[in-house]
């Protein structure tokens, strides 16, 4: 993949730091839809290098509450023609996401988010055992089961895109609308005139800027702290993320674990690509621990028995932000100047068109989207937290 490589000019209308999915999203979306280029991304390593290169690439809106199912289906619906808008193939794949229910409670709880997902337009479908059963052959769904199916909540138009690829489209339109992309170039402080940020310090010099906008997934406690902001309710943690061999055809949708958190689906080259639940202490560290690493392991086996003897050829950790509450900050602030893209726990990947469409518009207007209004920071003084626990299919997560 190929780009211009421009020196940093001394100002621009608009510094997106961080050039991973979220922050060259934003800058395509500035350039395309609000007609502002003199825009530069930051980046202190190679775009999409960080969690956008590494994660389950799983697509979906299946949420509960009515903010979340909002704004993801907004995702969902630029997801749809992302790769005729990018002129760039980024392999969305919408081959369904199931959740497996493994208690009659467990389908009551599935019932109602459905129910919540189709009444704010999204797609929705409650199936029993049997539906399972035919949708995915290979899945253990008989009584001597460690944990019986007994039925799952299935999304048909959710799955799954290559995740670089969407890096690699998003950086090249950008490029192409003149957004300068700059590598290696790793923001070390923030210029400020009283509270106002007037631009960055980087590597490579500094550059000052009317607006600038932060959006690094898994660092943003780190890099806040440059500006002297000591506090946000934020915490980094790694997510497990594990592929196998290659394999012929065996697992045609997203499915997800509900006696647990794992999900796992199917590459195009055939490894299996299946992730779990949060390590059990806060890291900036790329790799994982391994009572996690033994967790997925067991829950996949417990989908799965005839894989216990697959072997895996990689595993990873991504860091990622997650809020007090689970869900997205997208807002202006929290000091004059500056803009924030933060707390996605398990959102990200999924949500970066909108989050893109959405942290692009709050720029040019200074004031959010009514889609992303609910994802203030303030919201946390305020007690209106977004307690969304319709994000994974573990049994607490309602």
């Amino acid at each position: 993949m190929q780009w211009r490589k421009p020196e940093p000019k001394k100002s621009y209308d608009v510094i997106i730091v961080g050039g991973g999915g979220h922050g060259l999203a934003t800058a395509w979306y500035l350039a395309s839809v609000h007609g502002l280029t003199n825009i530069a991304v930051v980046e202190k390593g190679w775009l999409g290098g960080g969690n956008v290169g590494r994660n389950t690439t799983i697509v979906r809106s299946n949420y509960l509450l009515p903010q979340n199912i909002r704004f993801y289906e907004k995702s969902m619906q630029l997801w749809r023609t992302l790769s005729h808008d990018l002129n760039y193939n980024i392999m969305f794949s919408p081959r369904g996401v199931l959740n497996l229910a493994h208690t009659p409670g467990q389908m009551d709880l599935y019932a109602e988010r459905g129910n919540a997902m189709r009444l704010l337009g999204g797609d929705a479908e409650l199936l029993d055992r049997d539906q399972v059963a035919r949708l995915n052959p290979g899945l253990d769904v008989s009584g001597n089961a460690r944990f019986p199916v007994v039925g799952g909540l299935l999304q048909p138009s959710a799955g799954s895109a290559r995740h670089d690829a969407v890096a690699w489209g998003f950086a090249r339109a950008a490029d192409q609308l003149g957004v300068d992309l700059l590598e290696n170039c790793e923001v070390t402080g923030f210029l400020r005139e009283s509270d106002k940020v007037v631009g960055v310090e980087t590597t490579r010099g500094e550059i000052r800027t009317e607006k600038t906008a932060v959006a690094v997934a898994g660092s943003t406690s780190r890099v806040m702290r440059l500006a002297g902001i000591e506090r946000l309710p934020i915490e980094s943690h790694v997510l497990q993320a594990f592929v196998s061999e290659a394999l012929k055809p065996v697992i045609a949708n997203v499915v997800t674990f509900g006696g647990g958190h794992l999900y796992a689906s199917q590459s195009d080259k055939g490894g299996l690509v299946f992730g779990g639940a949060l390590d059990g202490y806060n890291s900036y560290a790329q790799r994982g621990n391994l009572p996690v690493v033994e967790e997925v392991m067991s829950e996949f086996l417990a989908m799965y028995p005839k894989f216990a003897r697959l072997r895996m050829l990689r595993s990873w950790g991504g860091v990622t932000d997650m809020s007090m509450d689970g869900s997205p900050i997208i807002t202006t602030g929290p000091l004059p100047g500056m803009y924030l893209n933060a707390g996605w726990c398990y959102g990200g990947f999924k949500a970066t068109p909108a989050s893109g469409w959405c942290f692009a518009h709050t720029i040019a207007n200074d004031k959010p989207h009514d889609i992303n209004a609910p994802f203030t920071l303030d919201r946390f003084k305020q007690g209106r937290q977004i307690d969304e626990k319709g994000v994974g299919p573990t049994p607490g997560y309602h």
